[in-house]
């Protein structure tokens, strides 16, 4: 898939889309996926941070109505670069360190290291997340039920604009003992 392509997929502002997902199977097998699923959540991309600060700097010294001057703008965005860069590696330092989320895209069908590189925003690393994952971002409030039975893991989780369909027939795959039922909430009420 080209990043043209992806042009296509991804909405220029992001629907977060509620989902079920059990997994069952054998015991033995649902404990080793369990242990293979949990990480941090997060994906460890390398931030262009000088563009961070250039781009806060640029939607600050535009706004119609600014009431900062332009020196105020520069410093503004020179601290906006730093909280985003401190908590960015607050974030990544947990990769391979924490098992807070128990479904963890990046741990099951992991980002390389060169689209890492790209960013976030790039057209190829995002060409390279929906033709992996089937979705363009990492999951969000990825949570266990709280009535899981024995023989089944069920969590609940939000995902950009799509089902991470790709990732569930890549785990399909790779865990052939286990059955993958993930289904869309459209209606939350």
């Amino acid at each position: 898939m080209t990043a043209i392509a992806m042009q296509t997929f991804a909405p220029a502002h992001t629907d977060w889309l509620y989902h079920h997902l059990s997994v069952s199977g054998p015991s033995a097998s649902l404990n080793a996926f369990r242990d293979a699923a949990a990480g941090a959540g997060v994906i460890p991309w390398m931030l262009d941070l000088d563009r961070v600060e250039e781009d806060a700097f640029l939607r600050l010294a535009a706004a119609p109505q600014r009431s900062l001057s332009l020196e105020g703008a520069r410093l503004l965005a020179g601290e906006l670069r730093g909280a985003v860069g401190r908590r960015h590696a607050r974030a990544v330092a947990l990769v391979g360190r924490s098992r807070a989320c128990p479904f963890d895209l990046h741990a099951l069908v992991p980002v390389p290291g060169p689209v890492l590189r790209l960013g976030p925003d790039h057209p190829e690393a995002l060409a390279w997340l929906w033709a992996h994952w089937g979705t363009t971002a990492a999951l969000r409030h990825v949570a266990l039920s709280p009535a899981e039975p024995a023989d089944a893991l069920r969590i609940s989780f939000w995902a950009a604009d799509w089902t991470p369909w790709r990732a569930i027939a890549t785990l399909r795959e790779a865990w052939p003992g286990l059955r993958f039922d993930v289904r869309p909430v459209y209606d939350l009420a």
